[in-house]
């Protein structure tokens, strides 16, 4: 670790028994060291969503802008606990692709809202959820009309729970409501200089297990047993070495992404970022080697 790094992130890298390396590259099963490396890029996640906004390293960013950032960053990292306990039973893998999508998206939005920096940005991403929440205001209000004024304690609940949201994201009605709306995901790939290709394989793909898809029933759901066609599957799916390497290259991008913008001189946090670049070239260098065979001509 670069010095100074260590007052940021003082987790040290995972190190690997030599027995353990060796069983990998003889399977090419990279999965149990991949396991680690994931774990770490998790944590590396916390601690930069847990970094101060008033810290000097950084400058003066709106409160809700770092709000935006870290909140996303927070939620890319409790996300990727989540897969950590799952992945762990060596099942679930249709539920880790559930939240890989999740995790991609949301690391997605930091690096676009990072690259776009501007006001006009951060407002539509706040208006985005909130347009949803008046829509909801207002059949809430549509119905106590219906019944002469009188609320639901429900509804009271809702209501202020809307109102909360609204006054903490800085916004009124009439900015959310005017608000552009927020480009889709596969805009932001563009803008943030992805093929399509990446697109496709990572949301696409990722879509069939977010809406239970033929594709998605035939991979985890089904088996074809003979003389009885298809029948349920057993709780048998793990997770792939795919879902592992994309998750924390991404995530490391929205980390180093978050820094740069933030920080009031990036060349002095280039110790930190550098850390992610280090975690980063080694998750390469295991993919490498475990996709090889892959990517060779038949």
């Amino acid at each position: 670790m670069p010095p100074g790094a260590e007052n940021y992130f003082p987790d040290s890298p995972p190190v690997f028994e030599d027995s353990l390396v060796k069983r990998c590259q003889e399977s090419r099963d990279y999965r149990p060291i991949l396991f680690e490396w994931y774990k770490h890029v998790g944590k590396l996640c916390n601690r930069a969503a847990c970094l101060e906004p008033d810290s000097p390293a950084f400058r003066g960013l709106p409160p809700v802008y770092y709000a935006v950032l870290v909140g996303l960053l927070n939620r890319c990292s409790r996300l990727m606990v989540a897969n950590v306990r799952l992945s762990c039973t060596k099942r679930y893998g249709e539920t880790t692709l559930l939240l890989d999508r999740s995790i991609a998206e949301t690391a997605i939005k930091v690096l676009w809202l990072c690259k776009q920096g501007d006001d006009e940005s951060f407002v539509r991403y706040l208006a985005d959820g909130l347009k949803n929440d008046l829509k909801l205001k207002s059949q809430i209000l549509q119905n106590v009309e219906s019944r002469g004024g009188q609320k639901l304690v429900i509804e009271e609940r809702m209501l202020r729970s809307i109102e909360r949201c609204i006054q903490w994201s800085g916004l009124n009605e009439s900015l959310v409501e005017n608000a552009k709306k927020l480009p889709d995901l596969a805009s932001m790939y563009r803008t943030l200089g992805l093929d399509e290709s990446f697109y496709t394989g990572l949301q696409r793909m990722g879509s069939h297990a977010v809406h239970g898809t033929w594709s998605d029933l035939v991979f985890h759901y089904l088996t074809v047993q003979d003389g009885r066609g298809f029948r349920p599957r057993d709780h048998d799916v793990d997770t792939e070495d795919a879902q592992f390497i994309i998750v924390c290259r991404l995530v490391l991008s929205a980390m180093s992404s978050f820094l740069h913008y933030a920080a009031a001189d990036p060349s002095e946090l280039k110790e930190v970022i550098s850390v992610f670049d280090q975690v980063r070239e080694k998750l390469i260098e295991i993919q490498d080697m475990a996709w090889h065979d892959a990517f060779q001509k038949q």
